[in-house]
């Protein structure tokens, strides 16, 4: 992408396409943003990034207008082509479960995006956020929003969380793939799947927190039961449920000498043991038909 000196969008009402289009360019490009139609020298400059105006998408000259694709395409709106633009789109769609709402409801209104949700035409509405209606009305407010100003750098910081979660997201199902164990125990005396994330320097602290996306992946989920992944706070491990699986109690390995927690509601402990079949023990003992 050719750096922009410029972000350029339409005048009026903002909507969340273009303004979350902006936040994710200005994560890369700390440059100010003008609301205003572009002019002809304005879409044939790449240094001006256009986006949802100008009725071209043309990403060698930055320029991302959505408003004369066909009819019949999948919803696509600025934002979907600026991640496509960066790399990031697949992704985006993956880890991010609101931008395929956010697609529908620019491209095919609020009663359509309703329909397809399967909800009733009111539910959006209650859904309306205050962030969201303030950030968009202070933006349809703006002629020209410039770095050091308390706008530009929410808009920022909102396109570094947005890519920060995506680009997180991707490395931690890349290094689960790495590392997950699949045990095949008997979990109160039936076969049950307990998914293992040895503990290892490589490994992010927080990689256990993509498990549940790497379970759905690979299609495991129908099967597993249960989670041993290590402690954050401490050495040794944690023992999870898996989705609330009712086939583990972990009340049931409360006494044990080498686990100093288990939750009342019996949905996860904490032990120090660290040996694989110690671990798989307290599983299989915390199992319940």
């Amino acid at each position: 992408m050719i750096s922009p000196t410029l972000l350029l969008t339409h005048p009026g009402g903002a909507h969340k396409d273009e303004f979350l289009a902006c936040c994710v360019l200005l994560s890369r490009h700390a440059v100010p943003v003008e609301r205003r139609e572009p002019t002809e020298a304005d879409l044939a400059a790449p240094e001006v990034c256009v986006i949802d105006v100008g009725h071209a998408h043309e990403p060698e000259l930055n320029n991302f207008d959505h408003h004369h694709l066909p009819r019949d395409l999948p919803p696509t709106c600025a934002l979907s082509l600026v991640l496509q633009h960066l790399g990031l789109y697949a992704d985006a769609r993956e880890f991010c479960e609101w931008l395929e709402t956010a697609e529908w409801f620019d491209c095919r209104g609020p009663v359509d995006t309703a329909k397809w949700l399967g909800v009733e035409r009111a539910a959006l509405a209650r859904l309306n956020s205050p962030v969201d209606l303030t950030l968009l009305r202070r933006f349809a407010q703006a002629q020209r929003v410039e770095p050091g100003q308390p706008l530009w750098e929410i808009m920022r910081m909102v396109g570094e969380d947005i890519v920060g979660h995506v680009t997180s997201s991707r490395a931690k199902l890349d290094q689960l793939a790495r590392h997950v164990v699949r045990w095949e125990l008997e979990i109160g005396a039936a076969p049950g799947v307990v998914v293992f994330i040895p503990r290892t320097d490589s490994l992010a602290d927080d990689a256990a927190s993509g498990l549940d996306r790497y379970i759905e992946r690979q299609a495991w989920a129908r099967d597993v039961v249960g989670s041993v992944y290590p402690d954050r706070r401490a050495g040794g491990y944690g023992l999870g449920r898996f989705r609330d699986n009712p086939r583990l109690d972990f009340t049931r390995i409360a006494a044990e000498p080498d686990v100093h927690f288990a939750h009342a509601r019996g949905f996860v402990a904490k032990t120090s043991a660290s040996d694989v079949a110690r671990l798989q023990a307290l599983v299989v003992a915390a199992g319940r038909v």
